[in-house]
């Protein structure tokens, strides 16, 4: 007997009223409890990316590595966790941003990437698009290209994608 198709919407859960009220959180943990349903997803992003140049992928934790890594073996490619500050043991570089109502620093090992490689920069959801930007921004610093962003979830109402517009950005899943 065939296996019944899987539409990955049915995996993400709404929770209302997180983490404050008013907003609608989307919960990825259904699908990521669901093997073919992971599965599906990892394939799905593949085929997202699959006419660009890259040489390795760069997440931003924690739920980006999620993705990052599954999608990093299957396409043969090494993987560079982008983290808080104090969580890398290693010489770091460090990148500053600002935010609505504060400021935050993101970290990666001085050898995550190398100039002239082509990474491509994977989260699990793009919502205003300021910590993926930080990353790019921190990428390029580093003598790297932005290949491209990819999410398996875009909150397209909140625009996140005009902060990334300068980079291919693709996302599986789109929520208006």
């Amino acid at each position: 007997m065939a296996e019944s198709p899987l539409e990955l919407d049915d995996f993400i859960r709404d929770v209302a009223d997180f983490p404050k009220p008013g907003i609608t959180f989307k919960d990825i943990t259904p699908l990521l409890a669901n093997p073919r349903a992971l599965g599906m997803a990892i394939d799905l992003m593949a085929e997202q990316v699959a006419g660009l140049e890259i040489d390795v992928i760069a997440a931003a934790e924690a739920r980006g590595f999620l993705f990052a890594a599954p999608l990093a073996l299957k396409m043969d490619i090494g993987m560079v966790p982008i983290r808080k500050p104090g969580k890398l043991p290693y010489k770091k570089h460090s990148y500053s941003y600002d935010l609505e109502y504060g400021s935050d620093t993101l970290e990666m090992h001085v050898d995550g990437v190398n100039p002239g490689q082509n990474v491509l920069v994977v989260d699990d959801l793009l919502a205003t698009g300021g910590t993926v930007e930080a990353c790019c921004k921190m990428i390029e610093d580093c003598g790297a290209h932005v290949a491209g962003c990819l999410f398996l979830i875009e909150l397209g109402f909140l625009a996140g994608k005009e902060k990334l517009k300068k980079y291919p950005t693709v996302s599986v899943l789109n929520y208006d």
